[in-house]
């Protein structure tokens, strides 16, 4: 399949789709909302740790953001314009309970309120998700997600969210992507809190992982009507060569990045037979909790962006594999560094299709960073148009072929923080200045508001 598809050939219509696939776009608190310190907010893992020298690209940091929290009716009037019908935001947890656990905040109550209550005047359905990385630094000072209280703080919050927003949100997330925040926050430790190590790392999985059973089972509780899912971040993983240690060394890299909090819920347990690491993780699990580990979600959230090369490397300890960037393959690359591979997100949906127990898949994020030329009031982003329609291509090829797929949500709708690499990567289908926060609707934004126009 041609990568470089020229954007009038796609012949694809959102219609085509069915009239019960969901079209939508999807954001985080800390990545848009700003205001980090206002009306009793307070500090989350990210609020410190961008505060670190060398943890952000140029020192850039969230505690303005997109300014979402003071003028939320602005995107949310542009997304109605756009013709999404479907957005999916966080909750800050500091931001309704700031000391993690016990007062409730009620100005945060208030604000969320005022994002669903007005999404819903604009005809948009709120998609919330419950956890999108920013945990409350005062329970990261008592160990975060490697303290097994954890558990008790984040069923009380759930609980919270749940009585608060229930009777108008019935679309929820538990997590996002528990892969990347335990393994870049607690075993890298370039995402916050900042922690490395093993012994970090799998009390870490283990928490999440029950965290994840927890969340939905609260859900399934307190709010009638509602559609309960998570979401794992997931890469195709292909072998460097066929010689047996790269084609090893890639079956572990998958199990790690795509199997390891999927599997758990599915009780499957985890994959510790074709990752011999996991094994250690049992230090940590008491009686119960395999079942406990157990959740039936009504949906799976999947969010693939690339594939990744990996190839057999001793000096990797525990998982003796090693990813090949992209940059060194000769291949086109997003300024993530990613390869730019439509085929991806079709062996993803093939791959967690193979599971029985999953009822539905929905692309939950989506998208790409290029490098965005503002001329006046226009920015031509050719190369994510094209990124975009052959990624839909193959959720198109994937629906044609058998595979549950009932929804797509684009990452994301304005540029904004993207973590370690501050705001130096754009992902938005809306540019903003971020000196004057003026909006422009790119050209791939304004291809997906007509590409949706034609589904109504």
């Amino acid at each position: 399949m041609s990568q470089k598809n020229n954007p009038q050939d796609f012949q694809l219509k959102a219609s085509n789709f069915g009239k019960n696939f969901v079209w939508g776009v999807s954001t985080a608190a800390y990545q848009i909302e700003g205001a980090h310190n206002v009306a009793g907010k307070s500090e989350s893992i990210w609020d410190r740790f961008v505060l670190k020298k060398g943890n952000i690209y140029n020192g850039h940091h969230g505690q303005d953001a997109c300014e979402f929290y003071a003028d939320y009716e602005r995107d949310i009037l542009l997304m109605k314009s756009m013709n999404i019908e479907n957005f999916r935001f966080s909750i800050s947890w500091t931001r309704v309970l700031p000391n993690g656990v016990g007062v409730v905040n009620e100005a945060g109550i208030n604000f969320y309120n005022k994002v669903i209550d007005f999404c819903i005047t604009c005809g948009i359905t709120p998609w919330v998700t419950l956890y999108h990385w920013d945990l409350p630094q005062s329970l990261e000072d008592k160990g975060g997600w490697t303290n097994r209280e954890i558990l008790g703080w984040f069923e009380a919050y759930v609980k919270l969210c749940a009585k608060r927003f229930g009777d108008r949100v019935k679309h929820w997330m538990v997590l996002n992507e528990p892969m990347v925040f335990t393994g870049a926050g607690y075993f890298l430790g370039v995402h916050a809190p900042g922690r490395k190590g093993l012994k970090k790392f799998l009390p870490a999985i283990h928490h999440a992982t029950m965290c994840q059973a927890i969340g939905g089972r609260v859900l399934r509780t307190e709010v009638v009507d509602a559609e309960i899912g998570t979401t794992f971040s997931c890469s195709q993983i292909t072998p460097f060569s066929n010689k047996k240690t790269d084609v090893i060394a890639a079956q572990k890299a998958d199990t790690l990045l795509n199997r390891l909090f999927i599997e758990p819920s599915l009780g499957l347990g985890y994959p510790s037979d074709d990752l011999r690491v996991l094994k250690r993780i049992e230090k940590y699990i008491q009686p119960g909790d395999k079942e406990n580990m157990v959740f039936d979600f009504d949906f799976i959230g999947i969010q693939n962006y690339t594939r990744e090369v990996v190839r057999h490397s001793y000096t990797v300890p525990y998982l003796r594999a090693k990813i090949i960037k992209a940059t060194k393959r000769n291949v086109e690359t997003t300024l993530m560094d990613w390869e730019v591979y439509p085929p991806s997100i079709y062996e993803m949906l093939k791959k967690f299709n193979s599971y029985e127990g999953i009822k539905k898949i929905i692309v939950t994020e989506n998208g790409a960073a290029f490098e965005d030329v503002r001329r006046n009031n226009n920015v031509k982003d050719l190369k994510r148009l094209s990124y975009l329609q052959n990624y839909l291509k193959e959720v198109k090829r994937a629906q044609k072929d058998g595979l549950k797929v009932s929804g797509y949500f684009v990452w994301t709708f304005t540029d904004n923080f993207e973590w370690a690499e501050g705001y130096y990567p754009r992902f938005g289908l809306v540019y903003i200045d971020f000196d004057t926060q003026k909006r422009i609707i790119k050209t791939s934004g304004k291809w997906f508001r007509n590409f949706l126009a034609k589904n109504k």
